[in-house]
């Protein structure tokens, strides 16, 4: 396929410099406003695109695809995680599908830890006395919060992401635990210090924080539902970068405001950007808008992961971040 014929339609501002590439190598239609995609938008967008370039703002489900004209053959997501697009449904179709892997590993694994620090040392509500200017001074008990030193982190899900949190966590010094479809080579056990849990209740039982870290699937669903999350210490905090639809969320705030849970530190919510209203005033919760990739370096990799994709395709070859359902 001729990539000065191809016409290459993305659903969401980027940032400028991989807009001007993607103007240079493509016939590309940009998006003016920042504002997600209606329904109407996006099916006007598979019916005249050779290439979609979506986001995780965008449903691309069977419906959408079933939608889509003859020319659709590339759905070259912005992002690192595809649970907002059905693949199998795009496979049917002949139409492939490709990600950025990869490129928010260390700045998600940053966040974690910023939230973990957040939480445990209560930094909100110290920020929140300066700027009303309510701070009275020093005091020895005031604003205590607790080290990360020693604690036993547990981690679900140790892919890259989760392994970038264990590196940092054990310079914290912190005891690094986890779960995950398949224990890792004893090679990266021995290097990261982990200890390995098979059964997930088990260790959710013994830490002092949980750090989220698997994509969503049907599988994941809910993986820390009501009766999980109660298996967890009232001293324990639970951070969430990951997907909000793995934690049951109603159960999480009915414990937080029960006391039963020490805190939460979550990026990321089961319904979208709408976070359950209850966490909001809570002083031991972090709320933030899905921040945990939003670094200059991270979105243009991401941009440029994404040109790749489509060029490589534009030259009749397959994407080099091509999805396939071994990867789900």
């Amino acid at each position: 396929m001729s990539s000065k014929r191809l016409s290459v339609v993305v659903t969401r501002r980027l940032p400028d410099a991989v807009e001007t590439r993607l103007k240079e190598l493509f016939d590309v239609r940009l998006r003016d406003s920042d504002d997600p995609m209606t329904q109407a938008e996006l099916i006007d967008a598979v019916k005249e695109a050779d290439v979609l370039v979506p986001t995780v703002t965008d449903r691309i489900d069977a419906g959408l695809i079933g939608q889509a004209g003859e020319r659709l053959r590339l759905i070259a997501n912005f992002g690192a995680g595809v649970d907002h697009i059905d693949v199998d449904t795009a496979r049917s179709r002949g139409i492939l599908v490709s990600n950025t892997p990869g490129v928010v590993t260390e700045d998600t694994a940053d966040m974690v830890m910023a939230l973990m620090l957040s939480v445990t040392r209560r930094i909100p509500e110290g920020l929140s006395v300066m700027q009303t200017g309510d701070w009275e001074g020093w005091a020895p008990t005031a604003f205590l919060g607790g080290r990360l030193g020693g604690r036993r982190l547990g981690i679900l899900g140790m892919g890259r992401i989760g392994q970038a949190v264990a590196r940092r966590a054990k310079a914290f010094g912190m005891q690094i635990h986890y779960h995950n479809r398949r224990r890792l080579r004893p090679e990266i056990e021995d290097a990261l210090e982990a200890t390995y849990w098979e059964s997930l209740d088990q260790m959710v039982a013994r830490m002092d924080i949980l750090s989220v870290n698997c994509p969503h699937t049907p599988s994941t669903f809910h993986l820390l539902n009501a009766r999980r999350l109660k298996l967890l210490k009232p001293s324990a905090v639970i951070v969430n970068t990951s997907r909000g639809e793995v934690i049951d969320e109603n159960a999480l705030t009915r414990m937080l405001k029960a006391g039963e849970l020490a805190g939460a530190g979550l990026d990321v919510y089961e319904h979208g950007h709408r976070g359950n209203p209850e966490l909001r005033n809570m002083p031991n919760v972090v709320m933030l808008p899905h921040m945990g990739s939003a670094t200059q370096e991270g979105r243009l990799e991401m941009g440029e992961k994404v040109i790749i994709n489509v060029k490589t395709f534009a030259d009749g070859h397959r994407p080099p971040d091509q999805v396939v359902p071994a990867m789900l």
